[in-house]
């Protein structure tokens, strides 16, 4: 299948998800930058060696000394007659071929040793949440982000209110590629067609796709039990920190963070509590899918604690499945500068 069909494809499958409504943001991140402006993929460019490669090695006119289906060990090391256990992970063929020879060297006159590429089986990717098919995929070629959502078989379906629909969320979904969110909108892509996000897939990137129609609150930071509260009418602030547990000794009350909307483009509120509870200010009500982060500092403008807040909304999503499978996926900032948050006095 073509990329173009694939494409679609899956623009059919996504066209009834449910966009983020940019006239209620009211302090929105700066715009994404189109894909453009990534760095090049430079595996494409300059292949190296990693654990599962296979390959055949042979001595240039020399009888019997083909091997077959060699492959690059879990350590990166790979042998072939006297040359053991040579490391090759991150070499290139000619870097390994090199290498060989020089081991080599020693037993045969000036050997000259042929690499046959068979598998190139080292370079994954990993899709999980709400694709079809989730899990670690090999990149047997290059790949863009679209192509890498069709062999996952799509966005996941499913029965809502005696209909199937899609149960991705577009707007919260992500890739982290090198312990950053790549600034990619899903949306755009998927909804509108928008092929300058359609980027070229690297080596160990990972893409969550969301779950869309959840009635769910997010609680993290400075409190007893952060997690998950179930979203029902009316809910508020203190009363979703009170059902975690309450405030850690360490918590800043006076400014309780609440992000609300895509991930692309967030809106994001303070909250006073110490005002709340004093009586001087009504609680804050929130809406299914909001982030409600308690910082252990003080903070004056929301970009301060933003990226912590929706850090451990992004690890807290992907922790079920790859806490047994993949490494921490957000190590550093992920959102772009906010200016200020919405200020509830």
């Amino acid at each position: 299948m073509s990329p173009l069909s694939s494409f679609c494809l899956l623009l059919f499958a996504c066209a009834a998800c449910a966009g983020a409504d940019a006239t209620d943001i009211l302090a929105p991140a700066a715009p994404s930058k189109p894909a453009a402006a990534h760095e090049p993929v430079s595996w494409r460019v300059k292949y190296t060696l990693g654990p599962g490669d296979t390959m055949d090695i042979d001595l240039y006119g020399r009888q019997g000394m083909k091997r077959e289906k060699l492959f690059v060990e879990p350590d990166g090391s790979i042998s072939y007659l006297q040359a053991t256990d040579v490391h090759a992970d991150g070499l290139t063929f000619e870097e390994l071929r090199a290498k060989l020879e020089e081991v080599l060297s020693q037993y045969y006159k000036r050997p000259r040793v042929l690499i046959a590429p068979l598998e190139l089986r080292s370079k994954k990717y990993f899709i999980v949440g709400k694709a079809v098919d989730n899990g670690a995929f090999v990149m047997d070629r290059p790949t863009t982000l679209v192509e890498a959502l069709a062999r996952s078989k799509g966005l996941e379906t499913g029965l809502v209110e005696n209909r199937y629909a899609e149960l991705a969320d577009l707007s919260r979904s992500f890739l982290v590629r090198n312990g950053r969110r790549v600034p990619v909108d899903f949306e755009a892509l998927f909804q509108k067609g928008d092929l300058s996000q359609n980027i070229q897939i690297e080596p160990n990137d990972y893409i969550y796709i969301a779950l869309s129609r959840t009635s769910d609150i997010y609680l993290y930071g400075e409190v007893e039990r952060p997690g998950v509260q179930a979203f029902t009418p009316h809910l508020t602030v203190m009363a979703t920190v009170t059902a975690r547990g309450g405030y850690t000794p360490g918590a800043w009350r006076e400014k309780v963070l609440v992000v609300r909307g895509s991930l692309t483009h967030p809106q994001v509120f303070s909250v006073n509590t110490n005002a709340i509870l004093k009586g001087r200010q009504r609680d804050f009500e929130l809406q299914p899918n909001d982030i409600v982060y308690v910082s252990g500092r003080p903070w004056l403008f929301a970009d301060e604690v933003l990226d912590s807040a929706v850090s451990s909304f992004l690890q807290a999503a992907t922790s079920t499945w790859a806490s047994d499978n993949v490494p921490a996926l957000i190590t550093r900032p992920i959102l772009p500068q906010i200016s200020n948050a919405v200020n509830l006095q």
